[in-house]
């Protein structure tokens, strides 16, 4: 892949500020990761020529015997216990706890022994290339204690849970095949594949170079050379392979370097091969030339070796790898095509006789070495990473967006969703033949996504969900937004007709692997029985002319309605839009903060009592669930509800309250009651619209999520006048009001401190049919005119999600001049949405008539 930008995207990056002062943060366990230190020293110093270049072993600052005793621990477990090693690796896989504690003891350690480093040299970039140096690094971060740019560069092709780290801004990992692992690893990491992190010596050498380092080294300039080269160490299985390699054909040349192994440089010399034959050398400062000389490299870790011989482009054959990260190495490096594993001598034999009959394979294996580096930039790579930007990882979700994913089963998935009905009349300057074409439309609101990403912290973030833990956000960076807006026609014809597309669309959960939301432009181009309009005059026309709508669908952890919908704003209207404030109590002084929190626990503590009290809903065993949906959408003028609430002296939310009372008196109810009463579950939002930048939803608790509270509300549905219906709605609202609210937050909050299993067993338990038997909600929404890509919004219909056992959610959203119904059945609990939809407008124009006497009320209609 490209190198990366700190903007992300493609190409070399624009100039940067030079750091001052870099940190490079490595330690002495076998070369490899000092020798990738050296190679981002190197660019580091051709880059920025004034910058002063600091290298820390991590282990020698860990403590004065920790180095050694690490060295030890790791040469005896792959020479002499490799089923230890093995199996330590397999666990940290096999066992995310168990990673999580190994990282974070070593973490704390390593952060602990880097902080005064760190505090002393105050550096403006700091790069690791060891795993224990990047956990380190990863905890003074979540300390607060490190506010410049952090990389990490891998020097193996397979990262380990070790190696990966959420709070490191971007890790350079080996190919795809690595990406994948590292992602695996840690989802919330932020990575992108780079070049191999050498020296410069280290690059493409061609026939003419080889033959020259031939020469250079007094080596034999005919037949085909074989270096072997298992690290400073030189451990492993090097005699095995000097032997298999050997047999292979006798004008094969065979170069062992042994590193600081003088036992096997001995050991080698005694065999007294012919000159030239077998050259066995001791430490060496000529790798480069070593590598260029040879036509095939033979290693078995797939480490800085094998990285170097990539970048020279040379054929790797990984023999018998070396326990843990060795085998995992071979594997990914196999799988990226750049690499063959010989898992035993007679395989590496066979291969090696293989490459001396068809030399072709080798100019295949540097072509395929050539086609990998030549794509990347090392030197580009390290200049852009004082421009990285931060990166923040995995966060947890806040209690109340937690419920809504733990109270998501298969049949009932937790999202919400609107319907956003344009007026093709009122085109604007995208013209009606636009509005008309659902593809143009959902390409410009692509396009506004991407203009518009950084006011949209709700749409860049994606779940992660862990069996038996706490779910947690992740920052997704790269959104397809080709499979989150998409279009379709529908109407035109025999096929699927305007109400199939919506209820299939509501119907399918949104995806969890990416952001969870998902925008559908949909186009009837004629008639589909029923529009939106506010009279049988105005549906014969829009019939005529067709209809366009945006729906959009969120998973609830997103956020609640207001939060939706303000969103849904920022992404497709045409100019600044609404945020999201906080509504919060004034604190003028010290006594009155203390009165305040006063009252407030005094409210806590009769909420709660409620809470316990009301018991479950009066009805018995709830029927369960299926995953067959019915929705059904009206449309009120917003002016008029008003008008009709303040005659009758109460909320507008007590007042659709009470008409959704009559209206299930009327057609019936979800479910049978023996007290003329529904225990509904009324949410209350706690925040309000006001005029601001779009920006500002990002941050504090103008953020996104939830942040609703809920009242259990016994709506009554038996006999008695509408009017006195509403006024006992708005008393019982009245009584239940803040106690019942803040107390219904303080148990979301409690719920969510539990452990991940057991707190979704009791969101299911008490989120559902047992305690509730109707959701129904009334929100706020904006009154001045949208448009979107020219077109007006002419209304809003909100989509509630239904909770396990609950058949019917109603809910009410004012936008513009119209009052959207938006009403969501269980077609096995609550078979006749369409049906109860008409009820409810009816019961409000007898409302409104009785209210007002002398004056008709306004005609209202279906949507």
């Amino acid at each position: 892949m490209p190198s990366t930008r700190p903007d992300g995207n493609a190409g070399p990056a624009d100039p940067t500020p030079a750091p001052r002062r870099l940190l490079v943060v490595s330690a002495t366990i076998g070369e490899g990761h000092n020798a990738t230190a050296a190679a981002v020293e190197e660019r580091a110093g051709e880059l920025w020529p004034g910058c002063e270049i600091r290298r820390v072993d991590t282990l020698d600052v860990m403590g004065r015997v920790t180095g050694p005793a690490f060295r030890w621990i790791y040469r005896v477990n792959v020479d002499r216990t490799p089923w230890l090693y093995d199996f330590f690796y397999r666990e940290l896989w096999r066992r995310p706890w168990f990673a999580a504690a190994s990282c974070r003891f070593t973490g704390v350690w390593a952060g602990w022994a880097l902080r005064s480093v760190v505090a002393e040299f105050q550096p403006d970039l700091v790069v690791s290339t060891y795993p224990l140096g990047t956990g380190g690094l990863d905890w003074l971060r979540r300390r607060g204690g490190l506010d410049v740019p952090v990389a990490a560069i891998i020097s193996d092709f397979a990262p380990h849970p070790f190696w990966v780290y959420s709070e490191v801004d971007l890790h350079y990992v080996a190919s795809e095949p690595s990406l994948r692992a590292m992602f695996r690893a840690r989802p919330d990491a932020r990575g992108a594949v780079g070049a191999p992190p050498v020296v410069s010596a280290f690059h493409p050498a061609d026939r003419a170079a080889m033959v020259a380092a031939r020469a250079a080294l007094d080596l034999p300039t005919d037949g085909l050379l074989v270096l072997i080269s298992c690290g400073s160490l030189g451990f492993g299985s090097v005699d095995r392979a000097v032997d298999a390699t050997l047999a292979a054909d006798p004008s094969i040349h065979v170069v062992v370097a042994c590193g600081r192994n003088d036992a096997l440089r001995t050991r080698l010399a005694a065999r007294g091969e012919p000159a030239g034959r077998l050259v066995a050398l001791g430490w060496t400062n000529r790798m480069p030339e070593l590598t260029a000389a040879a036509d095939v490299v033979v290693t078995n870790a797939g480490g800085a070796t094998a990285l170097e011989a990539l970048a020279t482009g040379r054929a790797v054959l990984l023999f018998e790898p070396i326990a843990g990260h060795g085998k995992a190495n071979a594997a990914l490096m196999e799988q990226a095509g750049l690499g063959q594993v010989c898992p035993g001598p007679e395989q590496l034999t066979a291969t090696l006789r293989e490459l001396v009959r068809s030399p072709e394979l080798l100019e295949t294996a540097r072509r395929r070495a050539a086609e990998h580096t030549g794509r990347l930039d090392f030197a580009a790579e390290v200049a852009a990473l004082p421009e990285l930007p931060r990166h923040r990882g995995s966060r947890p979700l806040a209690a109340s967006d937690a419920l809504f994913v733990g109270a998501a089963t298969a049949q009932v998935p937790q999202q919400v969703g609107a319907v956003v009905m344009l007026d093709p009349a009122g085109a604007g300057g995208l013209g009606g033949s636009a509005v008309s074409d659902p593809e143009r439309i959902a390409e410009g609101l692509r396009e506004r996504f991407l203009a518009r990403a950084e006011a949209l912290p709700m749409l860049r973030r994606r779940l992660w969900l862990r069996p038996g833990r706490r779910p947690r956000w992740l920052a997704a960076e790269d959104i397809d937004t080709a499979a989150h807006i998409t279009a379709r026609t529908v109407g035109a014809g025999p096929g699927v007709r305007w109400a199939d597309a919506v209820r299939e669309f509501f119907d399918a959960p949104v995806a969890v692997d990416r952001p969870p939301w998902q925008l559908l432009v949909l186009r009837d181009p004629g008639d589909a029985g029923g529009t939106d309009a506010d009279s049988a005059d105005a549906d014969s026309a829009e019939r005529d002319i067709g209809r366009t709508a945006v729906l959009a669908k969120l998973h609830h952890a997103l956020g609640d309605g207001l939060a939706v919908t303000a969103t849904l704003a920022v992404l497709i209207s045409d100019r600044p839009v609404p945020s999201l404030s906080a509504v919060s109590a004034p604190a003028d002084d010290a006594e009155r903060g203390t009165r305040a929190r006063l009252a407030r626990a005094a409210r806590l503590t009769t909420g709660l009592v409620d809470l316990a009290t009301s018991g479950r809903a009066a009805v018995g065993t709830p029927r369960p669930s299926s995953d067959r949906r019915c929705y059904a959408m009206a449309r009120l003028p917003a002016a008029r509800v008003r008008a009709v609430a303040r005659e009758l002296g109460t909320s507008t939310s007590a007042l659709l309250l009470g008409v959704l009372g009559e209206a299930l008196h009327r057609h019936g109810a979800p479910v049978s009651t023996s007290n003329g009463r529904i225990r509904t579950a009324v949410p209350l939002t706690a925040r309000r619209v006001r005029r601001s930048l779009p920006g500002e939803l990002a941050t504090g608790r103008d953020a996104p999520g939830n942040d609703t509270a809920a009242i259990m509300l016994d709506l009554p549905i038996g006999p008695m006048p509408a009017r006195a219906r509403i006024a006992e709605v708005a008393r019982a609202m009245d009584q239940l009001g803040d106690a019942q609210s803040v107390a219904s937050r303080f148990a979301v909050l409690a719920l969510g401190r539990l452990p991940g299993a057991l707190h979704t067993r009791l969101a299911r338990l008490v989120y559902g049919g047992r305690f509730f038997s109707l959701i129904a909600s009334v929100m706020p929404g904006w009154r001045r005119e949208l448009r979107v890509l020219g077109a007006r919004v002419t209304s809003v219909y909100p989509v509630l999600p239904l909770a396990d056992g609950v058949g019917l959610a109603v809910g009410y959203l004012s936008w513009g001049d119209v009052l959207g119904i938006g009403v969501t059945a269980d077609s096995e609990l609550f078979p006749d949405a369409d049906g109860f939809v008409d009820t409810l407008v009816g019961v409000f124009g007898d409302v409104a008539s009785g209210a007002h006497a002398g004056h008709p009320s306004e005609v209202v209609g279906n949507a």
